[in-house]
């Protein structure tokens, strides 16, 4: 399921910095809110790109990467992509307003909190980040 290489049709969605238990949940309910995506997990920086230069439709950043990433927050992750990548789609998944905020500043589309997820809201927001992705 992480083979950038594939042929597969189906949207391509890169996680970043979840952790086990949250990016089990994550896949769960985006699954159950748009039907059958592809899910690519980014361990790193390198392994990021990569999956970038393959073409994915929606980057998931977590608002604290950790370790292998630099920068290691998701914000400042997101700025430093939107200068790579200008057509990159990129959502930060947090519960804090002011980082969410300042993602969007800084080139991401309107995300959301883990404690939104299951909300007719957010699988609007991610349909709509995938509509506009350019496959």
């Amino acid at each position: 399921m992480n083979d950038p290489s594939s042929n597969d049709v189906r949207k391509r969605i890169v996680l970043v910095g979840h952790c086990g238990p949250d990016g089990s949940y994550l896949r769960g309910a985006v699954k159950a809110a748009l039907g059958d995506v592809q899910f690519l997990q980014a361990e790193d920086d390198a392994q990021l790109q990569k999956f970038i230069d393959s073409g994915v439709d929606l980057v998931l950043f977590n608002r604290e990467l950790g370790y292998g990433f630099e920068p290691a927050m998701g914000v400042e992750m997101i700025s430093v992509l939107r200068q790579r990548h200008p057509g990159l789609r990129m959502m930060l998944v947090s519960n804090y307003p002011d980082a969410q905020t300042a993602a969007v500043a800084a080139g991401a589309v309107t995300g959301f909190g883990k404690r939104q997820i299951g909300t007719p809201r957010v699988t609007q927001l991610l349909r709509d980040a995938l509509a506009q992705a350019k496959s």
